[in-house]
């Protein structure tokens, strides 16, 4: 799985956490190509998580390099860890009785322009519902907590 090349020591913990949880993680599926805006997405019923590596290349505008050095494409680094994270995140909260872990009020005064765009197409667009996905997009920029978290509520 190409994935992995973008993620961080702590981004492999987490996916080994995810396989651990009896979760299969696969990458480019047929939902990629289906919706090219998207980088990533939970299969709740199949425990499934799919990262969209091309799309997020593409949304990046990732660029192949002579000696293929992934910083030169950061970008497209941290769109792929923030999207396993993300979908992490929706683990955990399936793990929980399928509800949030955290005090949501308090969350989404933390989302920027950027994160209200992205929740404004997760929740228009697909079943997720506004709370998880809030908290979702607020975990995905805390990957120490998705561990912690994964740890807590499925293993």
């Amino acid at each position: 799985m190409e994935f992995i090349i973008f993620l961080s020591k702590l981004d492999k913990e987490i996916l080994e956490l995810l396989v651990k949880a009896n979760y299969i993680v696969e990458e480019n599926k047929i939902e990629c190509l289906i919706n090219k805006e998207i980088k990533g997405l939970h299969n709740f019923i199949e425990n499934k998580i799919v990262i969209c590596t091309e799309n997020a290349k593409r949304k990046t505008n990732f660029k192949e390099t002579k000696n293929n050095s992934i910083k030169d494409n950061f970008k497209t680094e941290r769109a792929i860890r923030k999207a396993l994270r993300h979908e992490a995140t929706h683990v955990v909260q399936k793990c929980n009785g399928n509800k949030t872990v955290g005090d949501i009020k308090e969350l989404e005064t933390k989302l920027n322009k950027s994160k209200r765009k992205a929740l404004d197409f997760s929740t228009s667009k697909f079943a997720g519902k506004y709370a998880k996905e809030v908290e979702a997009y607020i975990l995905e920029d805390k990957p120490k907590k998705v561990k912690k978290l994964l740890k807590k509520y499925c293993l």
